[in-house]
């Protein structure tokens, strides 16, 4: 009974953090004429009760696409909708057609901000505390500290209390399906995840890694018995959960491809604002969106994001287990970040969220790279004027991890799970016993790096010919630190040993 008081206390910190966060000014307020994304997310629910189904994707004089158009997938509309019904039978100017543009209001902004809430306290909220829950070989006192640490991960409130999103309903989903296939609830584990894409499209992200697991289950089956079945009830489960999805949208074949032409927009180039992958950053050097044609720009994104991401992928379809899933999962959404083409700073939530899964396997290097996540998104966070918000949270949950898993006792070769890479390097090179020392070293430049251009930042003006100067080099810091990271995750998934240490695994 204390074991589940306590986690009420740690689920009622969390929300408490989150309202307080949701308490300063939101995306775009008082900034005609978009008002941002707090904006976007009211005019969806004003389109989808006052136009119909087949209406929603299209350019009319009702729904101008340049104002914020609809460009994500059939469950967020219907989202939208649900939000809109209500919207109505409090106050139907919140929704109107036409007139309620840029409404602001703080009735409004309350209502907002419970809908954020009730999707965090209906998904997410509780996928992270039952996958805690579920965690082996650590004690009860770890699990309540695990699910503290991950709910307090200050880029995924910043986003979404903040800067005004629901990335919490499509990350919650993802979590369900984590849940689900690692502890062979197979079919509503691929349930779920396909709620999570139908939901946002970038949760292709993380599709590789749970094809790969379930294909590899398959496989140890055996495609001849049992594997068979499981496949053929996997394919009918993904087909029928898509199509109940998109089925007003079959109607029509020009339909259809409109909302796919939405959900994936290549006219808007490489990459969008500044954000911490290796286009953005290689572009400081030579400008890839001018020299290239566009053809040219995806065929060479997409070459780098499925050869940096295949190794891994090869490695979980042979040998499937639970830990390989979510290693996976962190180097499959990372090569996306990194390598993929027209990619928002936002986009490294869906990489920090499996992140947050291994934190107490690896909870020095989980807790390094949620800092980064955090730190690349500044400009963003910057613009809508959530520095305070930034600066306090990112401080909480820095001291909630190194209380609760001392992370800075926590380098040996083994705590980085680094120790079968240095057994097989002193193999040919004996003196290779300094890896842990330099990754402390890194950590410590790192930290440096981040708070030295946060205060420079914020107190200095950048040169005028180089107006965004501090951005790029936020942008070019964090992506050095994601190579590092790409890398370190690829080492303990390409050197993992069924014979070592026992990990903690999902039950």
């Amino acid at each position: 009974m204390e074991k589940w008081h306590l986690m009420a206390t740690v689920v009622l910190i969390g929300l408490t953090v989150r309202w307080t966060v949701s308490l300063n000014s939101y995306s775009g307020a008082g900034k005609p004429p978009m008002f941002g994304d707090y904006e976007a997310q009211r005019h969806w629910q004003e389109i989808t009760f006052n136009l119909p189904v087949e209406q929603w994707y299209f350019n009319s004089s009702d729904n101008n696409l340049q104002y914020w158009g609809l460009d994500y997938p059939p469950l967020t509309a219907y989202h939208s909708l649900l939000c809109a019904y209500v919207a109505k039978f409090i106050n139907p100017d919140w929704i109107a057609l036409h007139s309620s543009r840029g409404y602001e209001s703080q009735a409004h902004k309350l209502f907002m901000r419970t809908t954020v809430l009730i999707a965090d306290l209906l998904i997410y909220i509780p996928a992270v505390v039952l996958y805690c829950c579920c965690l082996k070989e650590i004690s009860t006192k770890k699990k309540i500290a695990n699910a503290l640490c991950i709910l307090l991960y200050p880029g995924l409130i910043l986003i979404d209390y903040g800067h005004f999103q629901y990335n919490s309903v499509s990350l919650g989903f993802a979590l369900w399906g984590v849940l689900g296939v690692s502890c062979d609830w197979d079919l509503l584990g691929s349930l779920a995840f396909c709620l999570a894409i139908n939901y946002k499209q970038m949760e292709l992200y993380h599709s590789l890694p749970f094809f790969c697991f379930l294909l590899g289950k398959c496989f140890k089956k055996g495609l001849k018995g049992k594997g068979f079945v499981l496949l053929i009830k996997l394919a009918c489960t993904v087909v029928a959960c898509f199509i109940l999805c998109w089925l007003p949208f079959f109607t029509e074949r020009e339909q259809l491809l409109q909302v796919l032409r939405r959900l994936f927009p290549v006219d808007r180039g490489l990459f969008e604002d500044k954000v911490a992958n290796i286009w953005c950053s290689f572009s400081i050097f030579l400008k890839i969106k001018d020299i290239l044609p566009r053809h040219i720009q995806i065929v060479i994104s997409f070459c780098f994001t499925f050869l940096s991401l295949l190794p891994a992928c090869i490695k979980l379809t042979l040998q499937p287990s639970p830990k390989g899933f979510r290693f996976t999962l962190v180097s499959c959404a990372l090569s996306f970040f990194l390598f993929s083409f027209q990619v928002h700073e936002k986009s490294i939530l869906l990489v920090s969220l499996p992140v947050c899964l291994v934190l107490s396997e690896i909870p020095f290097m989980s807790t390094w790279f949620l800092l980064v996540s955090t730190f690349s998104m500044l400009p963003l966070l910057l613009k809508d004027e959530l520095l305070m918000p930034s600066v306090v949270t990112t401080m909480a949950f820095f001291i909630a991890c190194a209380v609760s898993f001392s992370i800075f006792e926590k380098t040996s070769e083994e705590e980085l799970q680094l120790k079968s890479f240095s057994i097989s390097v002193r193999k040919y090179l004996p003196c290779f016993t300094f890896l842990p020392r330099i990754i402390q070293y890194l950590f410590l430049i790192s930290v440096i790096s981040m708070v030295l251009l946060t205060l420079i930042t914020v107190t200095l003006e950048p040169p005028q010919k180089l107006p965004d100067l501090f951005s790029v080099l936020v942008c070019f810091v964090s992506c050095l630190n994601f190579l590092f990271f790409l890398v370190y995750f690829n080492i303990i998934i390409m050197w993992d040993s069924k014979n070592g240490r026992n990990q903690k695994k999902i039950n």
